[in-house]
Order: structure tokens, then sequence, then C-alpha cells
């Protein structure tokens, strides 16, 4: 199977000048597991902008990845989050880094109102089998989080995104990551099951 594994995190924004999502994206990209992988995992760190999604998210997305997993921070989340749609919406409310707002409240004009992930369930219970305090979630916001996930969701293949709380560099950090690369290895597994039917 061709393509390969994207990973997605954020670049620091307003309240938050280390974003945890860089981190643990970079760190699951080179997670040991994954290098077996017979697919490249790419960690991806996404800007805190809405002009990222043009930047630097369209043309990862047309690289052709086989699977997503996309993480983002939530200051106020005591758990992962697992986010299982995404809304056509965007908050004017609130700068991004870059000190903008999302152009309209409309993220695509001829867009559905949500598109929603069919791997959040499978991808909720994997984490708790691995002893992450996870829950689901259906609001991943109205900022970049949510519209970077809208757009994803529509490249074709198995995506979903976790909203992570700020994360020290202790061992619950280290089994965050481990469960994250199981959580990684069984989206390309999916996705392979997926390619192989006719």
């Amino acid at each position: 199977m061709t393509g390969h594994l994207l990973v997605t995190g954020f670049g620091r924004f307003p309240g938050m000048p280390v974003n945890p999502s860089a981190i643990l994206a970079r760190r699951l990209a080179a997670h040991p597991r994954l290098r077996r992988l017979a697919v490249s995992p790419h960690a991806l760190i996404l800007p805190t902008a809405y002009a990222a999604i043009a930047t630097h998210l369209e043309p990862a997305l047309a690289a052709g990845p086989c699977a997503i997993l996309m993480i983002g921070v939530a200051a106020r989340a005591r758990r992962v989050r697992v986010e299982s749609r995404a809304v056509n919406r965007a908050s004017r409310l609130f700068p991004d880094a870059s000190g903008r707002v999302s152009a309209r409240l409309c993220l695509e004009p001829m867009g559905p109102a949500a598109r929603t992930s069919p791997v959040a369930a499978f991808v909720l219970r994997r984490l708790r089998e691995r002893g992450v305090a996870a829950i689901a979630s259906r609001n991943a916001g109205r900022y970049l989080c949510n519209a970077t996930y809208f757009r994803a969701l529509h490249a074709g293949c198995p995506v979903v995104f976790l909203h992570v709380p700020p994360q020290r560099r202790d061992r619950s950090a280290d089994r965050l990551v481990d469960a994250l690369a199981d959580v990684a290895l069984a989206l390309v597994g999916r996705a392979r099951v997926a390619s192989a039917l006719p």
C-alpha cells in the first residue's frame, strides 16, 4: 500500500507558548514501533493560523496519507477527548496566533453542516484498553482544531482528532505516546484492509 501516516500537532498560540500537541506529534512520529511500518510516519506541526489550512494542511493532504491522527491541546481538559465530528462553522470571536479571525463563519460554503469520523469510537475503545482516561466528544470547538479536522475528514482515509490536556514530561506522557502509537498502528491497519477491498 502506498501512502504514509500523517500525524499533526499545532504550534504555539496566545496563552500556550509551548504547545504539547506539537511535542506529542513529533514523539509519536519518531516512536520505535512506528518505524516498523511499511509506511512512513510524518509529523506536521501546523501554525495556529487559519492560513495554515491552505499553506500547510492542504499540501499534506494532497500527498495522499493513508491515515491521519490529529492532536490538539485543550487547556482545561483533564482527560483525552476523542472528537467524533467537526462542524462547518468558525468563530470570529477568537483571533489565531497571527491575530486574524476566520474570514467567514462557514468554513466551506458548499460543504456539509458537519463531518464525522467513522473511526472515533474504535479509537476511544483502543485508548481505554491501553489505560488512557479518554472520553468521547462531539464538540471540537470553533477554532483551528475544528477547522483543520473538518478539512481532513474530507481526505477519504481514516482520520481522528484527539484533544489532550496540557502534558508534563513524565511517565503519564510516555504512556500516552505508547498508547497513541498503538492507535496509529490500528488506523494504518484499517486503511490497509480498506485498500484491499474490491
